[in-house]
């Protein structure tokens, strides 16, 4: 729930370290936090309300109200609210209970200044995956002054510093505010502040100052709120409901009337027969008493035990999603877990997908795969030593053990690589050399010959992982020099620079000097970047590179490319202080040290280039392909950089080199985003004049109408980062945004907050009305997991907090297609059957008695039997129904993966809707008309084989109920067993309750004595059934049958389908190029190389260790192949379609769909 405090806003935030009485005449929250919806007080109103909402509820408590009187009292009725009261109860306690033993000891409770740690130089490292969902090492540093209290208790209990800073907010990545210290006043800002959520790595303490606590920390307030979800069906439930109380006070008052005429006209001949003990009203009140009598026998159209099954069959469909194995992650041990049982119909109408990125769809684990040196690919598997007709056997993996620094986890399949370096080709050795150097990754040793890396991001791990593995091993750095084994011998360079990387330059240099003393220059980056600054002899290289950067694209791989220079010592020399100038310049810094770092970075000379496989979670692409072929649309909001998450679209198919187009929206005024959503809508709709957008005030203006979706030739995907993205949430370019965005295939927005996330899904909610799914493993997904009408947890690497505020949850994302195709569709499919095959039902039922009235002088006598009308709906037709919704299939799930379009009606409401609902009650009308007139016609003249009449009132009685129960019934295979078992426990319970026996013993009770037996062993009786049944059914085979003929539906054409098995493909899939190479695999934030030659991001020093390498041939310079230069991959247009590329299943699926079927 959401914390709210009675006080005025806050403008600034105040706080005197170790001063109670100071702090507390703020009022500040505490650090208590409330994730359940109920306590002890708040469980039975806040319930009510709930329940409440379902208007059938409140019509439930009025009869219960009505039947208090005597005169009123015909049925008995019963509330249902208890049921859904225990299981929430019971749920909301399992959550309260989930939230307190899953925290993580070191994780940070509250948002913290951090004072002191035990790490040098008062460093702290830490994981934010809960904020951001990033497990990248993270740096934070304390001021000197407050570093210097270490962790002696005593002086930090003697700390009076005073902290003024911004109010509580939701950014994440700012923070604003001074330290008044002594006589000094400090700057503070992010780099500075522990959040909670953040995790404390390498680090054995560190002391920090509470800040925000509880509902105020940046994690909390980035949370969203609470929700009572309700599916559609419910909301469309309580239209249908308020429908049918206008029809039941209707036809009560039809009824009512008919009696008022009848008392006048005709009841005064029956007073000298039935005199009224009470005649003072006179037909005014017989009317008045026949409308609320009426009300209480007509009250079958929405009876209880309507909302007594649904939540059975709702239960019974959450069990199956936890029953089942093909949902359960054996790697995790993990099962599939519907943790709520009020949303399963609502998984078969999902619309719009909304992901998390990284330990949703990927893995977060990078692996070099491919590189290619000096013009050379490796890391393709060898199987040239397989014969030809023998069955391929797994590649064997490269043999590390030359190398006792190998990392065992490191799996590569290219002897030849390996073989290369061995052989000191100068080429070679010179690029793992630069991966070795070029990075800022922190190594710590374990224990002897055991080491680990942190780097910032993953990727750069995998690089210097790679580089450790083939003889390169990184050991240790200072702020001056960073120590590396070459082959086995130890080799310490001199740091002169790092020439950091941002999103502009997308590249990275260090500049070094070697044990002979010679200056040199290594550069990775976008290969969009380098090959403009290569030297001209690099010309015929960079082609070559070229084309396997193309190649290692189109397998989805993330390319890095490698260059390097060796530099004048002189010219370095002026370099150094010009640098140093603007490095401490107080005007244009920036601008001056992009300046010298453009001097320096050119006449580079190609080495190669890496290929990193981010890996995906099992079946991503597949799942997502599938998830499009059934319409559905997927949204990945990443807390990630753009050229990673643009990258990762491309590898799990969500992005496509078939794409007409895909639109960057990277604009950083609010100007400039609405010019470029216009430029993309007017690529997609160019016949669309300007005035044609849909403004705010257009669609406002209509309530409850809903954007529509614009229909576009050709498949686009728009990509957006996040400060584009909060100017585009801005009310007035809000529509635009959400208008172009809904014409594309496929949305990716990238650097997002969590609650940029929220307000996104909260923007389709409310413009698109269509259902939407949130699904994310993180705590940084929470915020959008409350926003969707579902949420879905994966419980991965980030912790369970997701998983603690799903509705769902599994291990892996590749579960998300069998919960949408099989469990949703299944759920919502046997939902409306039964709505409709319970309304109808009822419906006849109800309508027979209306029937009834006109021929019983609107007395408001019942036509069937008491206890026949109270075991109808709880005994006679119960297992039918919950057959029918537990059980009913219409394809099995192996034919709803295979025609994944079986979805589609779902998302439209084709299988319950107003207007289902009005042919159901027409269909009702009709079956009641033939189930009252034709045992009333049947019976009005006959007689029993014996001569003696059979048209009495009890006799028709058991006739009307009896074909009542034979036209109710729904034939299929497995619903037959249920059919049979509720007739034969029908005839039981009528010959028993009929017997003379309870007669007997309960005369008043069972006053149908011998009827059964004296009506049913009559076969014009038998055959009056057999009639009314025929008449009843023939109609909807009749609909049924020239619906399939000529209007057949997507079902039909599936069930036509699974008579003659689908030709096997012959199309053969072939590796494609790619002309995209922009998404590098190079993510760890701006500014981290200031920070390593800062001093201030000091580990260990380097120590020496003796050599395990056997002496091999090496060399420290080399001199590359003759290139050229005068090429930009720039130049050529970034999206354009590849010649010659085959499209993806999916595209061919497109073309093809409508023939198939």
């Amino acid at each position: 729930m959401t914390w709210k405090r009675n006080r005025e806003t806050e403008f600034e935030r105040k706080l005197r370290a170790n001063d109670r009485e100071y702090n507390l005449s703020f009022t500040y929250a505490t650090n208590g936090i409330k994730t359940s919806k109920y306590n002890f007080f708040t469980f039975l109103p806040l319930n009510l309300f709930e329940q409440f909402q379902r208007i059938a509820n409140v019509y439930f408590l009025f009869l219960l109200l009505l039947q208090v009187p005597p005169q009123n009292t015909r049925t008995t009725t019963s509330s249902g609210v208890s049921l859904s009261s225990v299981w929430e109860s019971i749920t909301d306690t399992a959550v309260r209970h989930f939230g307190k033993v899953t925290g993580c000891l070191l994780s940070f409770q509250a948002d913290l200044l951090l004072l002191s740690s035990s790490e040098p130089l008062n460093l702290v490292y830490i994981e934010t995956a809960e904020l951001d969902g990033s497990t990248n090492l993270k740096v934070r540093q304390a001021l000197t002054v407050t570093g210097a209290l270490g962790d002696d208790i005593s002086r930090l209990a003697g700390f009076n510093g005073e902290v003024c800073c911004e109010p509580p907010n939701n950014r994440l990545d700012h923070f604003t505010g001074t330290l008044l210290f002594g006589d000094h006043k400090f700057s503070l800002d992010n780099g500075k502040v522990l959040l909670r959520g953040c995790t404390l790595r390498n680090t054995h303490w560190c002391y920090g100052l509470v800040l925000f606590g509880g509902p105020d920390t940046k994690l909390m307030q980035n949370c969203g709120k609470n929700s009572f979800k309700r599916t559609s069906i419910d909301r469309l439930m309580n239209v249908l409901v308020l429908c049918i109380f206008g029809v039941l006070a209707l036809m009560c008052a039809i009824l009512a009337v008919g009696n008022y005429l009848w008392e006048i006209n005709k009841g005064y001949q029956f007073n000298i027969f039935l005199p009224r003990e009470d005649d003072s009203g006179g037909a005014s009140l017989s009317a008045f008493l026949t409308f609320w009598s009426y009300v209480i026998i007509l009250n079958t159209v929405v009876p209880i035990s309507l909302y007594v099954s649904v939540e059975i069959i709702r239960l019974g469909n959450s069990f199956y999603i936890d029953w089942d194995r093909k949902m359960y992650d054996a790697r995790s041990d993990t099962p599939a877990e519907a943790r709520t049982t009020t949303l399963n119909e609502e998984l078969g109408q999902i619309k719009y997908i909304f992901s998390d990125k990284t330990g949703t769809l990927t893995q977060n684990i990078m692996t070099f795969n491919k590189c290619t040196i000096n013009g050379k690919t490796y890391g393709e598997r060898d199987t040239s030593h397989q014969l030809v007709a023998a069955p391929p056997s797994p590649p064997s993996v490269v043999d590390f053990s030359f190398n006792p620094l190998a990392d065992p986890k490191f799996s590569f399949y290219d002897h030849s690589l390996v073989e290369a370096v061995k052989l000191g080709i100068p080429e070679v050795q010179g690029f793992f050399r630069l991966l070795a150097l070029c990075h800022t990754v922190m190594a710590e040793e374990k224990s002897k010959d055991q080491l680990a890396y942190q780097a910032q991001s993953p990727d750069e791990g995998a690089l210097v992982t790679a580089a450790r593995n083939f003889g390169f091993v990184f050991r240790s750095r200072t702020p001056e020099s960073i120590t590396i084994m070459e082959m086995g011998k130890q080799q310490r360079y001199e740091l002169l620079a790092i020439l950091d990387f941002d999103n502009v330059r997308k590249r990275m240099s260090v500049i070094v000097r070697s044990p002979e003393g010679k200056v040199s220059l290594y550069c990775k980056g976008a290969d969009s970047v380098i090959f403009e600054r290569l030297n001209p002899s690099c010309r015929k290289l960079m082609e070559v590179t070229t084309e396997h950067l193309n190649e290692f694209a189109g397998d989805g791989l993330r390319t890095l490319a490698l260059a390097y220079k060796d530099v004048d010592e002189d010219f370095f020399s002026r370099w150094k202080q010009q640098h140093h100038k603007a490095s401490t310049a107080l005007e244009n810094r920036e601008a001056q040290l992009d300046q010298l770092f453009e001097e320096i970075e050119t006449d580079l000379l190609l080495l190669g280039a890496t290929a990193i496989e981010d890996k995906l979670q099992d079946g991503v692409p597949q799942t997502i392909e599938q998830l499009a072929k059934a319409d559905i649309k997927i949204w990945v909001l990443t807390g990630d950089k753009q050229e990673t998450a643009e990258n990762i679209g491309y590898s799990c198919n969500l992005l496509r080199e078939e794409m007409n187009d895909v639109f960057i929206v990277s604009g950083n005024t609010p100007e400039e985003v609405k010019q470029q959503l216009r430029s993309a809508w007017r690529t997609m709709k160019p016949d669309m004049a300007e005035g044609m957008v849909f403004l705010p005030e257009k669609i406002l203006g209509k309530v409850g109408s809903a954007l529509k979706d614009e229909v576009v030739s050709g498949e686009y995907g728009l990509v957006i980062n996040g400060n584009s993205l909060a100017y585009a949430l801005e009310e007035a370019m809000e529509l635009e945004f959400l208008w172009t965005a809904c014409m594309c295939q496929a949305v990716i927005c990238c650097r997002v907050t969590p609650l940029q996330k929220a307000q996104v899904v909260e923007l389709v909610k409310k413009y698109k009305k269509a259902v939407t799914l949130a699904i994310g493993d993180g705590a940084n997904d929470v915020s959008m997991i409350k926003a969707a009408h579902i949420g879905v947890g994966i419980s991965g690497q980030e912790g369970m907090q997701a998983v603690s505020s799903s509705d769902y949850s599994f291990a892996q994302f590749r579960f998300l297609q069998r919960l949408l195709l099989v469990h949703g569709r299944w759920s919502y499919l046997r939902m409306c059957k039964f709505l409709r095959y319970f309304f109808y039902k009822n419906f006849t039922f109800t309508f027979v008695h209306f029937w009834f009235a006109f021929f019983c002088g609107f007395s408001a006598q019942t036509v069937y039997d008491e206890w026949f009308i109270t075991l109808y709906n709880l005994v006679y037709t119960a297992l039918p129904v919950l057959g029918l919704s537990l059980f009913d299939q219409d394809v099995n799930d192996a034919w709803s993966f295979q025609h994944p379009q079986l979805y589609v009606p779902g998302q439209l409401n084709l299988y319950f809707s107003k207007m289902a609902f009005f042919k159901c009650a027409l269909h009702s009308g009709f079956s009641s008309l033939v189930l009252f007139f034709i045992p009333y016609a049947a019976m009005s003249d006959s007689m029993r084989q014996d001569g003696k009449d059979l048209g009495d009132y009890q006799s028709f009685a058991v006739v009307t109920q009896t074909c009542l129960l034979f036209t109710m019934s729904y034939w299929t295979a497995v619903n037959t067993l249920f059919i049979v078992g509720s007739l034969l426990l029908y005839f039981g319970v009528t010959f028993t309750m009929y017997s003379n026996g309870l007669f007997r013993l309960f005369p008043s009770a069972f006053s149908f004595i011998g009827t059964a037996r004296n009506t049913l062993n009559q076969s014009n009786v038998w055959l009056t059934i057999l009639l009314t049944s025929i008449l009843c059914v023939l109609p909807v085979l009749t609909y049924r049958f020239l619906t399939i003929l000529l209007w057949p539906t997507i079902n039909d054409k599936a069930r036509q389908a699974k008579a003659a098995p689908p030709p096997p493909s012959k199309r053969t899939r072939i590796r494609r190029g790619s002309s995209r190479r922009s998404g590098y695999a190079f993510s760890h934030a701006q500014g981290y190389g200031e920070l390593v030659t800062s001093r201030r991001f000091l580990r260990r020093p380097a120590v020496s260790h003796s050599s395990h390498f056997t002496p091999m041939k090496s060399t420290s310079s080399f001199i590359p192949m003759g290139r050229s230069a005068g090429y930009s991959p720039t130049d050529g247009p970034h999206n354009a379609k590849a010649q010659g590329v085959e499209g993806t299943s999916l595209q061919m699926y497109r073309i093809i769909q409508d023939q198939t079927l």
